[in-house]
């Protein structure tokens, strides 16, 4: 019977092995527009796929960075400046990429953009602090998605939408892991509405990684957040509350984050050109094995894991 049961399990992975290195044929003359090219898994991918034939469209946020990608890649590589927060810019983008790809589409779309700071305890941040984050990660998103499903519906492609693991665990305050979330609702309903149209729609669900967004502003941000906290929450906590806080956030940024990046623009560069590509993408051993299991856990169980350190808010009674 183990014998058995031992076969089985191997022809399931031999089958798995066979399915996951199938590419699609003609991957030079697809076109794939990345958001958010300035750096960390935006600026990869946009190398990465350059490298293997593809022609990209990277969107960048600044000039500055356009033309520093364009001076690390190939000339079949183009770049575009795209602020996803700004309706105007993202129909100028889109205008431009139609007349790029024509009669063949957009093969694939990979919303990247993504910005995290302020992260803090909720009560220390202002509705503001809230709404930037959402527009660019999750707003800003829907809104690029939309203005070129057109187009990738036009050559039956791929919508990559990166979301996190903290698009199923919320660890800390602000906008981020609310977008995240979002992000993941979004692409569900996305992608059950275009598989009759032949559109995969895949979530990439990174980890902790040392990008742009987990660097030494973060800790800045913090400070500058609890600063601007009103009196009686600043009270209410303790300065001796904030100062554990920061310290362990710091030290999550400093020894907890992969640098990398090429777990995640792997996952992206499968969803792009595998013949048979995920629905999901865990990117990094944390995720897999840490994050992800977590999520599944009975909620008070999570909360006791995921629980920092700290000591009890001054006021706490």
């Amino acid at each position: 019977m183990w014998l058995y049961l031992a076969v089985l399990v191997g022809l399931y992975l031999l089958r798995w092995w066979y399915l996951e290195r199938q590419r699609v044929p003609n991957l030079t003359e697809k076109y794939v527009l990345i958001t958010g090219c300035d750096s960390g898994f935006g600026n990869l991918l946009a190398r990465q796929l350059d490298a293997r034939g593809l022609r990209v469209l990277a969107a960048c946020l600044t000039e500055s960075g356009a033309a520093q990608l364009r001076a690390a890649a190939s000339s079949r590589l183009q770049t575009l400046v795209l602020d996803v927060t700004s309706s105007q810019s993202i129909a100028a983008a889109t205008a431009w990429v139609k007349g790029q790809v024509g009669d063949r589409g957009l093969w694939g779309l990979v919303n990247n953009a993504g910005i995290a700071l302020p992260t803090a305890p909720n009560e220390w941040l202002r509705k503001e602090d809230f709404v930037r984050v959402l527009n660019v990660n999750l707003v800003g998103l829907v809104e690029v998605t939309l203005s070129f499903l057109p187009l990738v519906r036009r050559a039956g492609g791929r919508v990559v939408n990166v979301a996190s693991i903290l698009g199923r665990l919320a660890f800390y305050g602000g906008g981020y892991c609310p977008s995240k979330y979002g992000v993941e609702a979004f692409s569900d309903s996305l992608r059950r509405e275009l598989r009759p149209f032949g559109v995969h729609v895949a979530i990439v669900e990174p980890g902790y990684f040392r990008t742009g967004m987990a660097d030494e502003r973060n800790v800045e941000a913090l400070d500058q957040v609890w600063e601007q906290a009103p009196a009686g929450v600043r009270e209410s906590y303790g300065q001796h509350y904030f100062e554990s806080f920061r310290r362990t956030f710091k030290e999550s940024l400093e020894t907890h984050c992969n640098s990398n990046l090429s777990l995640v623009t792997n996952c992206m560069e499968h969803a792009l050109t595998a013949v048979h590509p995920r629905t999901r993408y865990s990117a990094g051993w944390d995720a897999r094995l840490h994050y992800i299991p977590l999520s599944y856990l009975p909620t008070a169980l999570a909360d006791w894991l995921l629980a920092p350190d700290l000591p009890r808010p001054a006021q706490a009674p």
